[in-house]
């Protein structure tokens, strides 16, 4: 099954180099073992644009945005078994930053995607 991993903050971070470190090997180890498909981190929402349909109109809007109390931050795909193993490595994922940055406040939401 395939899943995606969405990183929302209600305030935007940079992870600390200790933490990005420990991303990037946890990420490396995911990757060869054929897991993890993609990976990115975001640009802060006043880079990027809106398309919207409101009252039957569409309109474009580029950012700033109006503030947002969530912003997504980052996310991953992943190929895996199941969802019990999608929500353990969400876990460890999530440990890494309690360990690392434990004052980054962080949710990852573990969404699989729909089977064809």
């Amino acid at each position: 099954m395939r899943f995606m991993y969405v990183l929302v903050a209600e305030k935007p971070m940079l992870p600390n180099p200790v933490l990005r470190d420990a991303i990037r090997k946890m990420a490396d180890r995911e990757v060869k073992a054929g897991r993890m498909l993609d990976t990115g981190a975001l640009m802060p929402r006043t880079a990027g644009a809106e398309v919207r349909i409101k009252d039957g109109k569409l309109s474009v809007i580029d950012g700033p945005f109006m503030e947002a109390k969530e912003v997504v931050g980052g996310y991953a795909i992943f190929e895996l078994k199941d969802k019990e193993e999608a929500v353990t490595r969400a876990v460890e994922f999530m440990q890494l930053h309690l360990d690392h940055m434990p004052d980054w406040e962080l949710s990852c939401e573990v969404r699989p995607f729909v089977q064809p």
